[in-house]
C-alpha cells in the first residue's frame, strides 16, 4: 500500500485548521513516518515559529495516523484516540515557516487499548523534539465526532 497517496483526513479524526500531519511516509504495527509542512496559515504559527503545542499536537496526530494506517489495512473504521500522557517532552527549537518535519513514530508497548509511542521530530538531519506519549484508544468512530 503506497500511504502517500492516501488523504490524511481518511486517516486521523483532526479537521483544518487543525491538521498537524500532511501525508504518511510509512507505516507498519511497530513504525511510522509522517511529514508536515508548517504553513503561514497554521493556527499554531506565532512570530513565524511552530508553538511547542503545535509540535506536541503534530506528534500526537502521527501517533493517530499510524493507528488509521493499521485501521485501514484491517478495513476497520477510524477510532479516536486521546492523549492519557506525554513524558520526557524535549523541544530542542521550534521548525520555522516552510521547514518539513518528518515525525518517527516508535511504538513501545500496547496494551489493550493503551499505546506508548516514543516520538521523534527533524527537521532534515537534525532532532528538534522528542517525546514519550501514551494515546487511549476509545470505541468510538471517528465519523461521529
Amino acid at each position: 500500500m503506497k500511504f502517500e497517496d492516501i488523504p490524511i483526513t481518511s486517516l486521523i479524526p483532526q479537521r483544518p485548521p487543525f491538521v498537524m500531519v500532511d501525508r504518511v511516509l510509512s507505516c507498519n504495527p511497530a513504525d511510522a513516518v509522517t511529514e508536515f509542512t508548517v504553513r503561514e496559515d497554521n493556527i499554531f504559527l506565532d512570530d513565524n515559529l511552530l508553538a511547542p503545542a503545535g509540535m506536541i499536537e503534530n506528534m500526537a496526530q502521527a501517533c493517530a495516523a499510524r493507528m488509521g494506517c493499521i485501521n485501514r489495512q484491517n478495513n476497520e473504521s477510524i477510532k479516536l484516540g486521546f492523549i492519557g500522557d506525554i513524558r520526557d517532552c524535549q523541544i530542542l527549537r521550534q521548525p520555522r515557516c516552510h521547514e518539513i518535519l518528518i515525525t518517527h513514530v516508535h511504538i513501545v508497548e500496547e496494551v489493550f487499548n493503551l499505546t506508548l509511542a516514543s516520538v521523534t521530530t527533524m527537521v532534515g538531519n537534525e532532532t528538534i523534539a522528542s517525546a514519550r506519549v501514551k494515546i487511549a484508544l476509545t470505541d468510538l468512530e471517528a465519523k461521529d465526532i
